[in-house]
């Protein structure tokens, strides 16, 4: 049974009359509304509490910093690689928010759908408006603000807290961080000073700034309820989440996380929600995390993550008693991917990694983080555990592959081969899987084909993405990027074809239809 839903509009006419009734009595007694009433104190009342934290000065100095953004979106795809959708398309009772399973949500305006081709969802992202918060980071106007607010967006628009409106180019955006760097032709803008948000703690007070549900600069506070937080909702496995408990709802997405100096600490990104709207759990991008992306937006377009090549699982009591630890502290080694880095420094399956450069992983989720803010080729330290006995192993970095970030995968090798770009009409780039992959996606050796790249907008539309593994062309199965290529050149661009796609643990069908057909 749906929730009922909260009506505003009769609430804010009555609101309006009742004002208005107050308006007309004032001015009939004008003149007895300049004489104090007797005993009527002529003083400020003194405050009667006191100690309790006032933001006031900290939201007049940096609001003025923090914009609303505005992304247009056409007949684009914009799913999410766990094949979910941030939000289910509206109809006329609500915005069908009830539909989803409980799952980290991200939140931002209408307009998204799920993975194209189910039952009354549509093959490409409808026409609409994603609303979302950014803040200026330059005086010369680079706003910084969430991937998922502004992908698949033909037109992004920034609002300033004085009303002026421009048109944002998009410099760059990052799915992995969920960061996306924009800029406006503006000068002396205001700008966000930039906290650190390695010495933040629980319980700390942070403030939040953005336009939930399109309400400009509104202003949430709490604490910091936990750092360092894995989400394995969001398939973000490179990002610390920063958890909080300040109220946050959609259109807060991209909107700073303040500490009590003014310093953005975090970018605000999702809640966990059962209902859709908060419920006491958000969390917040580390803007270390994010600023390590902007410079390599700014710089290369794209961000470049190390790579260790291991397959990791979490520690529990059962294994740390089986290989002999006092405790399950770490990240469990289950596969060495051959040629890797990880292989070449000489770790092993079983090793148990305890820390990275002196830093500790006390858990898995701890090391994908580490490793990914890492530069390809940086010399890394690990402590490892193998047989009961500590070892120390140097390991340089290898570049992280984003087809293998895509289908899931925490730092397996490339794959063997790669199709050329546009090797076949649909433009779908697809690659090898290896025999890693294949076990476990549960495939059978020469099953399957992983879509590294869609250059093709009829694919792009149809819901394809990078990560998608197809399985078979119409009846046709195939299993490595030649094959693919040779069947879609012969399926050719005169009528639909359809794809036999593995994404997750769903398969079925997608249909693409070639431009103009």
């Amino acid at each position: 049974m749906p929730a009922p839903r909260t009506v505003f509009r009769p609430l804010l006419l009555a609101t309006a009359l009742a004002v208005a009734g107050v308006g007309a009595c004032s001015g009939q007694n004008a003149a007895n509304a300049q004489t104090p009433l007797a005993g009527q104190p002529t003083t400020p009342a003194p405050e009667l509490v006191a100690g309790l934290p006032d933001f006031t000065r900290l939201v007049e100095q940096v609001g003025p910093a923090v914009v609303s953004v505005q992304a247009e979106i056409g007949s684009k795809p914009a799913i999410a690689k766990s094949g979910r959708a941030p939000q289910m398309p509206g109809d006329d009772e609500g915005d069908g928010e009830d539909q989803i399973p409980e799952f980290f949500r991200r939140f931002f305006g209408p307009g998204m759908t799920p993975m194209p081709g189910m039952p009354g969802m549509p093959n490409a992202r409808p026409r609409g408006t994603s609303l979302g918060t950014g803040f200026i980071i330059s005086s010369d106007g680079y706003v910084l603000t969430n991937h998922h607010v502004i992908d698949g967006a033909d037109t992004v628009r920034i609002r300033l807290a004085d009303r002026r409106e421009f048109t944002a180019k998009v410099v760059g955006s990052d799915e992995q961080s969920d960061v996306a760097l924009l800029k406006i032709d503006a000068k002396g803008l205001p700008v966000m000073r930039i906290g650190d948000s390695a010495t933040l703690k629980p319980g700390q007070w942070v403030v939040a700034i953005g336009s939930p549900f399109g309400l400009d600069h509104s202003v949430t506070a709490g604490i910091v309820s936990a750092v360092g937080r894995a989400n394995p909702g969001a398939d973000q496995r490179y990002v610390p989440f920063i958890q909080t408990d300040v109220a946050i709802n959609r259109g807060n997405s991209g909107g700073p996380l303040l500490d009590t100096r003014g310093q953005v600490v975090g970018i605000n990104s999702q809640i966990f929600s059962n209902s859709g709207g908060y419920m006491g759990v958000s969390f917040a991008i580390p803007i270390d995390v994010a600023m390590n992306a902007v410079q390599q937006l700014k710089a290369n377009g794209k961000v470049r993550r190390g790579q260790l090549g291991v397959q990791i699982q979490a520690m529990d009591r059962d294994a740390a008693r089986a290989l002999g630890l006092p405790d399950a502290n770490g990240a469990l080694v289950a596969t060495v991917e051959p040629g890797s880095a990880a292989e070449r420094a000489g770790l092993q399956r079983q090793d148990v990694i305890r820390s990275v450069n002196g830093r500790p992983v006390y858990e898995s989720s701890d090391l994908p983080p580490i490793i990914g803010a890492m530069a390809p080729g940086s010399r890394v330290t690990l402590e490892v555990i193998r047989d009961g006995k500590p070892r120390t192993l140097t390991a340089t970095l290898g570049a992280l592959d984003e087809a293998s970030a895509d289908a899931g995968d925490q730092g397996s090798a490339a794959p063997r081969s790669s199709a050329p770009a546009q090797a076949n009409p649909l433009g779908i780039v697809g690659q090898d899987l290896t025999a890693q992959q294949r076990s476990r996606l549960g495939l059978q050796p020469k099953e399957g084909v992983l879509i590294a790249r869609i250059e093709g907008q009829a694919a792009r539309e149809a819901g394809l993405m990078p990560g998608d593994v197809v399985l078979a062309v119409g009846r046709n199965d195939v299993g490595s990027a030649a094959a693919l290529d040779a069947q879609l050149r012969a399926a050719g661009t005169e009528k639909p074809v359809m794809l036999l796609v593995r994404r997750g643990s769903g398969t079925r069908y997608v249909t693409v239809t070639p431009a103009g057909k």
